[in-house]
């Protein structure tokens, strides 16, 4: 199993940086590999990425999820993979976001890449890239507010809903695909 943590540090509130982070259908924009993600419903998206000139298609699900401080997902699919991503209020206008990945990499490459840390060199760089574009919009493009238990922690499931900022309404999601060796990205 395979696993990468990386951390950084975005000058927007809490609030801002969570609510882009649920809009996964923007993932495209500043993670490498992503091609499309699509909202199946408010806990599951389904991904199209495309590295070293290989082509994937996933689905995702959401298994927890709590406004402003976490989001963590697993694939659905037979792809094994799943991460956490918590943000962490510094102060009223910066956070520091966390995430974690675990998969198991497949092919030769993918091998390769994990042991020569090329996949935590691409993880730092889409988490560069999620900064800039956050920073630079200043506020997110929508939110997904809702509230997603762990299993097994006996709260009731899903709760909330959407916030528009910008006047279009949140999606939900969760991570794709980054990185030059296939393996599973933001």
């Amino acid at each position: 199993m395979a696993r990468v943590e990386e951390t950084i540090d975005v000058a927007v509130p809490v609030r801002t940086a969570y609510n882009q982070w649920t809009q996964f259908e923007s993932f495209p924009e500043f993670m490498s590999g992503v091609e499309s993600v699509t909202q199946l419903t408010d806990t599951t998206n389904h991904w199209k990425t495309k590295i070293g000139g290989v082509e994937r298609e996933f689905d995702t699900e959401i298994t927890e999820q709590h406004p402003d401080e976490r989001v963590a997902w697993r694939s659905v699919d037979g792809k094994s993979h799943a991460g956490v991503v918590t943000f962490h209020r510094l102060d009223e206008s910066n956070t520091r976001i966390a995430i974690q990945l675990e998969w198991d990499p497949e092919t030769f490459a993918e091998k390769a890449g994990a042991a020569l840390g090329i996949d935590d060199a691409q993880v730092k760089s889409d988490l560069r890239k999620f900064k800039e574009f956050i920073e630079s919009r200043g506020v997110e493009s929508g939110g997904w507010r809702g509230d997603v238990d762990a299993p097994g922690s006996g709260g009731t499931g899903m709760t909330g809903g959407t916030t528009g900022t910008t006047g279009t309404t949140g999606t939900t999601g969760t991570t794709g695909t980054t990185g030059t060796t296939g393996t599973p990205g933001l």
